[in-house]
């Protein structure tokens, strides 16, 4: 998996987790010579342990929540003891991070080190415990002012924005996008306190599939890494797309629509052969302000310009009364700019649905923040980091949402910096947009490729791990193949919010708004149905639980003080599904009625946005 808070800073090498995984995971029949601890646990902090690290895979089915639990409690009181500056306390340090020390401070070595040592007469390589949490401390370098940066960088949602409030309107656009952000940083909340529990030098959380593999089983790991894998895909597409129509406007489409599209594709060729992100931390920090003057550029465009009536076709109107309000008359003239308070009349509710599922695009990146708190010196700073992230997002968003839509109206294409008539600005607007969505084509693209190749590759078809030779050839050869059908299914759909409808309804919604709680649910069942006397015995290494079955699980959910939250999330997930499934149903009618209309596909010369 990649290592997004790497983006942030020049911190430790990802790959080292990546080797350790390889060695502890190899086959049970070359058994370590070491069966017992040569020194007392670092975690444990105990005379003698019956813990060793070297005895469990990573996605190990014999180990329980409750020793999950104690390690990490023993982690977090490490890092509670780690000194911290004056400015990691100050508000400034979360706008201007100051650069990593290099990660947590390592722990002192016990009586002997073994480091990482070759075993007589095998190939497999040897991780003592002290070696392998020192290497998970020196991995964890991300401050929360990182974070802030890589959450408002990771998100593409302003440009969608308008687009949102142009099919739903002033009030329910307003409305909606509040309580999705309110949701927004519930549900950061919500993945928060299970990483915080489960999570530790010895067994560290990497993805948001480890979360559920820890509390449901590997077949809920599997479904979060196959739905993560579909979002980075169509992501990855929907950027070669955009970027596409942006340089064919540049190019006064004079250069083939579809060859546009595939430049952009050949660039993802060359940007994606970096397999680690670690050297691009000037460019996440960048990219922030990159979005911030595009906004600003097609504000001031949409203010003095009128709307670009060429590409109408593509925009909100085109779904309201029946596209009567983007029809010029006789004389070749557009109707005026118009805005509604309500709902606009778009004859059904699939409009207006496809507009909420831009709104949601706006808070994907809930996607990959457990990959932002396994990068983070003190992931208790995360919730600050997170608000802060969720709070800049939303008013950022809403105020250029509201600003576009109120001088554009039902003019409003998606993404909206193509909506700008005035060429000069207009190039400006997509020059900037395009190398912010570069930097975010180097990140979903890296993360989705080592998804796919870790979780399928390697898990079920032994394939070589990226850190070997063999996985670094094999790395070269899968970055064309990915970027070739990331670019195949986006430009086969001709409708472009259609398109980014359909990544919300089946895949951000749910890591946003409908896997958090569900979480938190099975988190907080185990957690709570523990009675006085249960838990980790690190001295025997024995698991006690008092009770199992229903008994333990009313326990859980009934438990004083958390059973309210519990049957609140329980209320969340069933309205986060039926918006799901209104989402899925609207963004497959919208579609269905373009694939009806002949509506053309990115295989073509002409543009979309080229009358």
């Amino acid at each position: 998996m990649a290592k997004p808070g790497n983006m942030a800073i020049d911190g430790a090498d990802p790959r080292i987790y990546d080797q350790m995984e390889k060695e502890l995971n190899a086959p049970a029949d070359q058994p370590p010579p070491h069966t017992a601890n040569d020194g007392a646990s670092v975690a444990t902090a105990t005379a003698a342990s019956a813990y060793n690290r070297r005895d469990f895979k990573i996605h190990d089915p014999t180990v329980t929540f409750e020793q999950y639990y104690y390690f990490a409690q023993q982690t977090r009181a490490e890092e509670d003891a780690q000194p911290r500056t004056g400015y990691d306390t100050t508000i400034w340090s979360l706008f201007f991070p100051s650069k990593s020390d290099g990660g947590v401070k390592r722990m002192p070595a016990g009586e002997k080190s073994e480091g990482v040592i070759a075993e007589p007469g095998h190939q497999r390589m040897i991780v003592s415990d002290e070696e392998w949490t020192n290497a998970s401390r020196a991995l964890r370098t991300a401050t929360r002012g990182a974070i802030f940066y890589l959450i408002t960088t990771d998100i593409l949602g302003p440009f969608g924005l308008p687009y949102a409030f142009a099919t739903m309107g002033w009030g329910p656009g307003i409305a909606l996008f509040t309580v999705f952000a309110a949701l927004a940083g519930y549900s950061g909340f919500l993945l928060w306190e299970p990483f915080m529990g489960l999570d530790s030098y010895e067994y560290p959380i990497r993805s948001y599939g480890d979360i559920g593999y820890r509390l449901y089983g590997r077949w809920m790991r599997h479904l979060f890494n196959i739905l993560q894998s579909i979002q980075l895909l169509l992501n990855v597409g929907l950027i070669v797309i955009s970027n596409g129509e942006a340089l064919s406007q540049v190019a006064k489409f004079k250069l083939c629509f579809v060859v546009c599209c595939l430049i952009w594709a050949i660039v993802g060729f060359l940007v994606g052969q970096v397999r680690t992100l670690q050297k691009f931390g000037w460019l996440a920090n960048a990219a922030v302000w990159i979005n911030l003057i595009c906004m600003f550029i097609t504000m001031g465009g949409a203010a003095h310009s009128p709307p670009n009536y060429a590409g109408a076709a593509s925009s909100a109107g085109a779904s309201i009364s029946g596209g009567a309000l983007i029809t010029p008359d006789a004389n070749g003239v557009f109707p005026p700019v118009q805005t509604s308070g309500g709902i606009p009349d778009t004859g059904s509710f699939v409009g207006s649905v496809s507009g909420a599922m831009q709104a949601i695009f706006a808070y994907g990146g809930s996607m990959v923040f457990p990959e932002f708190m396994a990068e983070m010196k003190r992931p208790k700073d995360f919730l600050t980091a997170m608000w802060a992230a969720q709070a800049f997002i939303y008013f950022w968003y809403m105020f250029y949402g509201l600003f576009m839509y109120g001088y554009q109206g039902q003019y409003t294409v998606n993404p909206s910096y193509l909506g700008i008539s005035n060429y000069n600005i207009q190039t400006a607007g997509n020059v900037f947009a395009m190398v912010s969505a570069v930097i975010a084509a180097c990140l979903y693209g890296n993360i989705g490729i080592k998804v796919m190749y870790n979780n399928v590759f390697v898990e079920l078809f032994h394939a070589p791990p990226l850190t070997t030779r063999a996985g670094k050839w094999a790395w070269v050869g899968i970055i064309p193949v990915y970027w070739a059908i990331a670019f195949a299914l986006a430009a086969g759909i001709p409708n472009f919010s259609g398109l980014t409808s359909v990544v919300a309804a089946f895949c951000i919604l749910h890591f946003t708004y409908t896997f958090p709680p569900l979480l938190s649910i099975g988190y907080l069942v185990k957690k709570m149905a523990m009675r006085e006397g249960d838990g980790y015995d690190p001295a025997t290494g024995q698991v006690t639980r008092s009770d199992a079955g229903w008994v333990r699980f009313k326990r859980g959910f009934f438990s004083r003080g958390r059973w309210w939250m519990n049957s609140l999330n329980v209320l969340y997930i069933m309205g986060a599904l039926a918006l799901s499934g209104l989402g899925a149903y609207s963004s497959i009618m919208s579609l269905k009625a373009a694939f009806a209309n002949s509506t053309t596909t990115s295989y073509v010369c002409k543009s979309p946005l080229d009358g």
